[in-house]
């Protein structure tokens, strides 16, 4: 069965996306798309003072993050892409160009802000662990996806997810 060509890890900060998105794309020979690193100055700026993003905030970057999954299809197999999309809608967004696998890291509240303290040099404010959570709208029936328990080691995580991808159809 071929590989879903669109594939973002998702969950609330601190569940370990990149680390996941990082690990998938060198294992199945994708492009790796880091969506914090698509984030316009005035979302990090708000999330550095502690202010959630507000959908219209995010629309743009979810935008950005879609157009770099479809650029990197031109000159690859495949992306793997970290983004919280936290909501339905934004994952939407994210599949304007076409089909996206989720891969859902599903961290507790607790973990996730003791996360988001220990992350040194992150813009993301550890006070935005109760916002992200309650934003967070699970995969839903007709959204293709899998969720993980993020408090597993990276290794597995990535085994789980790149066996869960190789069997998607």
């Amino acid at each position: 069965m071929p590989l879903p060509p669109r594939i973002v890890v998702m969950g609330v900060s601190g569940c370990g996306k990149s680390t996941l998105a990082e690990a998938l794309s060198k294992r199945l020979g994708f492009s790796m798309i880091e969506g914090d690193a698509l984030h316009p100055a005035e979302n990090i700026a708000a999330m550095q003072s502690g202010r959630p993003l507000t959908d219209e905030m995010r629309g743009p970057w979810l935008a950005a993050i879609a157009a770099a999954m479809e650029k990197a299809l031109q000159t690859g197999p495949g992306a793997v892409a970290s983004c919280s999309a936290l909501k339905r809608s934004y994952r939407d967004i994210l599949s304007q160009h076409g089909p996206v696998a989720f891969v859902h890291l599903d961290l507790p509240l607790a973990a996730a802000r003791h996360r988001m303290a220990d992350r040194p040099g992150h813009f993301m404010n550890a006070a935005l662990a109760e916002s992200q959570a309650a934003t967070l709208e699970p995969l839903a029936p007709g959204e293709t996806g899998i969720a993980l328990d993020a408090m597993l080691g990276p290794e597995l995580l990535t085994d789980a997810a790149a066996g869960w991808l190789q069997q998607h159809d």
